[in-house]
């Protein structure tokens, strides 16, 4: 296993999800007392898998056709769009 790379992409992922839409609605539904947590828990990591699953086999498909310089920057640009989207809307 490629270490560094595991890292990587463990905390890069770790900290977009922190206070995340996904994180919330989660929190949310493990709150109300008579949802069992066990469920709450084992939906929303299957939810987390498989959109994971989902974005490394487009990826990967994509990733034939594009350099990775350009998603890299086509991925950056999305992140500055959203964020100033964000900052427009406050």
């Amino acid at each position: 296993m490629n270490w560094p790379l595991f890292l990587t992409v463990f905390t890069t992922v770790f900290l977009a999800e922190l206070g995340d839409k996904t994180q919330l609605s989660t929190m949310l539904f493990a709150a109300k007392g008579d949802n069992p947590k066990l469920t709450v828990f084992t939906a929303a990591a299957l939810a987390l898998v498989a959109t994971t699953a989902l974005g490394v086999l487009v990826g990967a498909a994509v990733g034939r056709y594009v350099d990775a310089r350009w998603l890299s920057r086509l991925a950056g640009a999305g992140f500055v769009a959203v964020g100033l989207w964000t900052l427009a809307k406050a």
